[in-house]
C-alpha cells in the first residue's frame, strides 16, 4: 500500500499533460526540504536533462501559483534511472521477467521482503513473483516499496534502447 504524496494529485495532471509519466513524488529533509519529482517518458526513451528542466519549469509555475508548501523548499526533477522504483501496477507488467526487490506492508506467506523475478501481474493487480523456485502472489495494494535490480540482463536492455536512439 504505497503512500501517495499529498501533492501527487496536483502534479500528476501537469506532468501527464506534458507527455510524461509521474513515477514518484517524495519530500526529503525537514529543515530545507527537497520536493523530489521522478518522471519517465511515455514513449519509452531515456529521460534527458532537457526533459527534466522543462518539467521543472512547468511544475515551478504551478507550485508558485498554488503555493501548497508553506516553507522554503527545493524542487528536484529526475529520471527514475536503471534501478527504478516500481510504483504502479503497470510498472510490474512492463518489467515482467526482470529481477526486483519488493517490501510489503503486511506479512505475505511468512515474509515481508522478497527478492526475485517479476512473473507478471493479473487483472486484479496481484503480482506473480518468483523467488528461490517458489511462486508468490503479492497484492499490489500490499507493496510498501519495490524497485528493479540492476542485472546484466537489464543493462543489456538499456544498451539496446540507447543504440536505437
Amino acid at each position: 500500500m504505497m503512500n501517495k504524496h499529498p501533492l501527487e494529485g496536483m502534479l500528476e495532471p501537469v506532468v501527464d499533460g506534458m507527455g510524461y509519466e509521474l513515477v514518484r513524488v517524495l519530500t526529503i529533509g525537514a529543515k530545507n526540504p527537497t520536493l523530489q519529482v521522478m518522471i519517465d517518458r511515455k514513449d519509452g526513451k531515456e529521460v534527458t536533462v532537457d526533459d527534466c528542466a522543462a518539467v521543472s519549469r512547468r511544475l515551478s509555475d504551478v507550485l508558485d501559483e498554488k503555493d501548497p508548501i508553506e516553507s522554503q523548499y527545493s524542487l528536484e526533477v529526475s529520471s527514475p534511472g536503471i534501478d527504478r522504483p516500481l510504483t504502479k501496477p503497470e510498472h510490474f507488467a512492463r518489467f515482467s521477467g526482470y529481477e526486483a526487490k519488493i517490501e510489503t506492508s503486511t506479512v505475505i506467506e511468512g515474509r515481508k521482503r522478497f527478492k526475485g523475478r517479476i512473473s507478471g501481474i493479473d487483472d486484479k493487480n496481484n503480482i506473480a513473483f518468483e523467488m528461490d523456485g517458489t511462486e508468490y502472489v503479492i497484492p499490489f495494494d500490499e507493496v510498501a516499496k519495490a524497485k528493479i535490480l540492476i542485472t546484466d540482463e537489464l543493462l543489456q536492455k538499456y544498451a539496446e534502447i540507447q543504440a536505437e536512439e
